[in-house]
């Protein structure tokens, strides 16, 4: 895990922790962290992609998400998010996500996550729209 650096991941977000996503241990729960990944996948595709929730003919499901923590985290801490998409598919995209801690390269968690694009009225799996296949391209980053 060492190996994953923050300048591997071009779509950044930072994430502010609150009193409440702390456990009695002192350290963030595990939910926040899904969340967190969650606030990253959302914030990449409003602000990059553009994508209106509500009214878009086509948009993405959760399909699957994951998450290995590997350093904890804590409140006061402001954590940075970063995104990179890992494999583009017919109707799917993979992303990979990561937690960093204040000042630290490398991260505290990693995570997965994937999308399925669906057509809004019958909920059927569909092509990724053109514009976001091209997003997703411009975020790919192929394995090492």
């Amino acid at each position: 895990m060492s190996s994953i650096r923050r300048a591997d991941f071009p779509h950044i977000m930072q994430i502010q922790t609150r009193w409440g996503d702390n456990d009695m241990l002192g350290h963030l729960n595990n939910v926040s962290y899904y969340r967190y990944i969650e606030a990253v996948v959302v914030d990449f595709m409003m602000k990059e992609g553009e994508l209106d929730w509500y009214h878009d003919p086509v948009v993405p499901y959760a399909a699957e998400s994951s998450c290995k923590f590997i350093k904890g985290l804590a409140f006061p801490e402001n954590i940075t998010g970063g995104l990179k998409v890992a494999k583009i598919g017919t109707t799917s995209v993979i992303y990979e996500i990561a937690l960093f801690g204040t000042s630290k390269d490398s991260p505290a968690a990693t995570g997965r996550f994937v999308h399925v694009f669906v057509d809004r009225e019958t909920e059927k799996p569909t092509s990724i729209p053109d514009h976001l296949r091209a997003l997703f391209v411009k975020y790919l980053v192929e394995a090492e």
